[in-house]
């Protein structure tokens, strides 16, 4: 009788049960090697579900009758369907707030979206890392002042007896107060916005550029590639897909600005552009007589244009680059 040799083929189909095992064994061991991380991201899970997920429960009441008190879902439950939306969409305010809203978002987005992505690579490209670092740290520390803080500090800066306005009177000219003209609104909100937040905005991209292969840097240079060249032909690309994904994350929430500041800046001379979508939901659900079913069926139209923009950004980006969420 030939005795068939051990080799690697005969061992191949053992050694791939033994290296493989089952499902649930390939799943416990992933379980077993990746729990440090697990444990780790557990109670961000936990928070985000909390204050994210578990709130959506209350989006019934944009289809209710509802005050303060009753139960969401109860015997005595008032249904209104659609009720709520239509009123909103035949108010007076609709097209001024919806203007006023997009304004403010889209000048905001325009400036500040490029803004940080400039000033990472002209950070990263700095040939003195010392004086990088130190200017980072500046740029970072607008992010860590409060709204109120921020806004005392435009007061000082521009109210009617502030910086700006006593040297203008110095030189002879008028004092103006700026927070009382609509004009002077939206530049002073977005620009105040921009200056804050685009030193923080920058290190996501500035942790992308530290993963630059150096081998580019030196071909480069030896191709005689100035700095500008090698910044836009070796970083830039390098931060491209990054670029994408936040680019699509940015426009899903293009709607979604805030009314903390708005309503700190907001006065009678400058409400005919400062009042926004996200003000409006506010007044109408916490002040007065509160009506919370007509808030929550503004917030859920605010939140559902969020979604359509989210949806159309990331399939044109998939459509013309490889770089999408989903």
């Amino acid at each position: 009788m030939q005795k068939v040799k051990d080799g690697p083929a005969s061992q191949a189909p053992a050694n791939a049960v033994q290296k493989g095992g089952s499902k649930s064994a390939r799943a416990w061991r992933r379980l077993r090697d990746n729990h440090p991380f697990l444990i780790m991201i557990f109670p961000a899970v936990l928070v985000v579900f909390l204050f994210n997920y578990l709130p959506i429960y209350g989006v019934l009441i944009a289809f209710q009758d509802f005050m303060p008190g009753d139960p969401i879902l109860g015997e005595y439950t008032r249904w209104i369907g659609f009720k709520n939306f239509t009123r909103f969409f035949t108010d007076v305010q609709f097209w001024p707030l919806m203007k006023n809203t997009f304004l403010l978002c889209i000048y905001g987005f325009i400036i500040g979206f490029p803004l940080p992505i400039i000033i990472a690579l002209m950070l990263n490209a700095m040939k003195s890392k010392k004086m990088s670092k130190t200017l980072q740290t500046i740029f970072n520390g607008p992010h860590f002042i409060s709204l109120v803080v921020l806004v005392g500090m435009l007061t000082l800066f521009f109210g009617r007896y502030g910086l700006v306005n006593n040297i203008v009177a110095h030189f002879g000219g008028e004092r103006v107060s700026y927070f009382l003209e609509s004009k002077a609104f939206r530049p002073l909100y977005i620009l105040s916005s921009n200056w804050q937040d685009f030193g923080w905005s920058s290190i996501i991209y500035i942790a992308a550029l530290s993963n630059v292969d150096l081998g580019q840097h030196e071909a480069a240079i030896l191709d005689g590639a100035s700095r500008f060249q090698r910044v836009i032909h070796v970083d830039l690309p390098a931060i491209m897909p990054m670029i994408s994904v936040m680019l699509i994350m940015s426009i899903g929430g293009l709607m979604g600005v805030g009314y903390e500041k708005v309503l700190l800046m907001m006065t009678d001379g400058n409400l005919e552009v400062s009042e926004i979508i996200a003000t409006y939901v506010y007044k109408q659900g916490l002040t007065g007589v509160p009506n919370q079913s007509y808030a929550t069926a503004i917030g859920l139209f605010n939140s559902i244009i969020n979604v359509i923009l989210l949806i159309i950004a990331n399939t044109t980006s998939k459509k013309f680059s490889e770089n999408s969420l989903w």
